[in-house]
């Protein structure tokens, strides 16, 4: 099955910015303070600049399997059988990785906004955003990134001239107290969220009208996401610091309680709660639309749109199982998840290449 719908080149731009912001503008800043203190924001820049090399491995095999997805390169590569049971795994990580999102907006929508209203309500309300943005298509919820985006940077650039004056340079010192070593501890933690996920995209690139630009395309949104989650660590460290931004489960949202315009304008973390819940429901549609593509193609359907209520219930159904309460969830965050992103967004796209630069494997465009 091919995919039919199609996409601009500044579409799929904007879907990588808004996929790498997605749920790490929330809770990012309090993990990389944790470890490396008020060197967090030193993290930012080497996890983005070590994202290159996988955007690098992800473009190299885009290039070399034009106009397939990840589970048509899969069988093209490994062949039939061993291509699907990989391809299988790669629809189970994108399926996890939108449960863990979900089950992300459920808690802070039950902890921060809504304490009194069930979890589960708020998790099958988005679910559902979610089955109808996926069930519209990739055009569709692309179009509707295109809308958000100026909202989302116009949000980040009205937070961070806000706070402006509460900046203090000193919070920020000494840089390198502890060395380079809790730097690159905090590193590799960054990489598995959100850079590694960011493999989901060779999902969607053979989508693309403009096939030739779409390296370029790549590397610019996911340096643009890196250098807004720099904007964010740097401004939770100057005005927070790092003690108590490395204390908060969500230290952004904490952040935007600190806007304070002239004694009128104040409590405005209902702007921060909006950008996650808009980057954070792209984030989840997009695993959400490949895990169902990605099942569909593996089956050899002729369409995924069938499958997409049946996988929303079940997306449901696991966001209910996948972590008993938001400590183990961060546990697993903190020691699971990035090995377990490791597997899916370095050594399999690696694996793939390695095989088919050895067999002289490739498609012409």
């Amino acid at each position: 099955m091919q995919a039919k719908e199609k996409i601009m080149l500044h579409q799929f731009t904007l879907l990588v910015i808004i996929f790498t912001i997605g749920s790490s503008i929330l809770i990012t800043p309090a993990g990389l303070a944790r470890i490396a203190k008020q060197d967090a924001w030193m993290v930012v820049i080497l996890a983005t600049g070590i994202s290159m090399l996988f955007i690098s491995l992800y473009n190299s095999l885009g290039r070399r399997f034009p106009g397939m997805t990840l589970t048509e390169i899969n069988e093209q590569i490994l062949g039939k059988w061993l291509g699907k049971i990989v391809s299988l795994l790669f629809i189970s990580y994108f399926f996890i990785l939108a449960s863990a999102l979900t089950l992300e907006i459920g808690d802070f929508m039950t902890t921060q906004i809504m304490p009194e209203t069930p979890i589960q309500a708020v998790q099958i309300i988005f679910i559902s955003i979610v089955v109808m943005g996926v069930r519209y298509g990739l055009g569709t919820f692309s179009r509707a990134a295109e809308i958000f985006f100026p909202w989302i940077l116009f949000f980040i650039l009205f937070l961070t001239f806000s706070l402006l004056p509460q900046v203090n340079y000193v919070r920020i010192e000494p840089v390198f107290e502890n060395g380079i070593k809790p730097i690159l501890q905090a590193t590799v933690p960054m990489l598995g969220l959100p850079f590694l996920e960011l493999v989901v995209f060779l999902m969607i690139i053979p989508a693309i009208q403009q096939t030739k630009k779409v390296g370029k395309a790549f590397y610019a949104g996911t340096i643009i996401g890196g250098f807004i989650l720099l904007v964010i660590t740097l401004l939770t460290v100057y005005v927070l610091g790092s003690s108590l931004t490395s204390t908060q489960m969500y230290p952004s949202y904490v952040l935007a309680k600190k806007v304070n315009i002239g004694g009128f304008l104040q409590r405005v973390e209902a702007i921060m709660a909006g950008i996650w819940f808009l980057t954070i429901y792209f984030k989840i549609t997009i695993c959400f639309y490949a895990s169902s593509l990605g099942l569909a193609q593996t089956f050899k359907l002729n369409d995924y749109r069938p499958l997409i209520f049946p996988l929303g219930m079940l997306l449901i159904a696991l966001t209910q199982i996948i972590s008993p309460n938001i400590v183990y969830f961060n546990y697993i965050l903190r020691y699971v998840w990035t090995p377990y992103s490791l597997t899916y967004g370095l050594f399999f796209p690696l694996l793939l290449l390695v095989v088919a630069v050895i067999r002289k494997q490739k498609v012409k465009g």
